[in-house]
């Protein structure tokens, strides 16, 4: 059974400043992962999906057990049932994202809206590998998380996320390009 480090052992007795240093560590890598996610419910962003994140883990926080750098994959965990949760209320709902173009048009203002990056090309790049290919590398590549909480996020063996990464690199080097049809998110 993993013990609890300091930071842990803090976060869970309602230390602000201990959740302060684990959002500092992991909150905007959980976002950038969430953009490179294709589907979902155009009303919902990536933002949205990481502040639901953040208040379950914060919620359920006692039910953990290991050390802060293992929350990673328990955070990155619980935000990939939120996007499998939404991707299917999308789906039995069929939404449609709306294009930038026209909401910017509407904007009473002129500035754009600030994003986080321009992940257009990746999310097109990403969307035309299987779905286990394209979380395994955004996780790795786009993120920068380590192979065992990546196999912790994806409830995969290491194994699989190591063949999963090696397939998916293999695709997207030899220029693969999107399935027709493939609807990728806004940002």
């Amino acid at each position: 059974m993993a013990r609890d480090d300091d930071l842990i052992h803090r976060a869970k007795a309602g230390d602000q400043d201990a959740w302060r240093e684990l959002y500092s560590a992991h909150a905007g890598r959980l976002v950038v992962w969430l953009h490179t996610l294709t589907g979902g419910d155009a009303a919902v962003s990536p933002e949205d999906l990481a502040s639901e994140a953040w208040l379950t883990a914060a919620d359920k926080i006692g039910g953990f057990e290991g050390s802060s750098s293992e929350f990673a994959g328990y955070l990155f965990g619980i935000a990939r049932l939120l996007a499998l949760n939404d991707r299917r209320r999308a789906g039995r709902r069929r939404t449609s994202a709306a294009d930038p173009a026209d909401l910017t048009a509407m904007s009473p203002t002129t500035e754009p809206i600030r994003e986080i990056e321009d992940m257009s090309w990746i999310r097109s790049r990403l969307a035309g590998l299987p779905p286990r290919e394209r979380e395994v590398v955004a996780c790795l590549e786009v993120v920068g998380l380590d192979v065992a909480t990546t196999a912790t996020i994806l409830g995969l063996s290491p194994t699989a996320v190591r063949v999963a990464r090696h397939r998916g690199l293999r695709k997207l080097r030899a220029g693969h390009e999107p399935t027709p049809g493939t609807i990728l998110p806004t940002v």
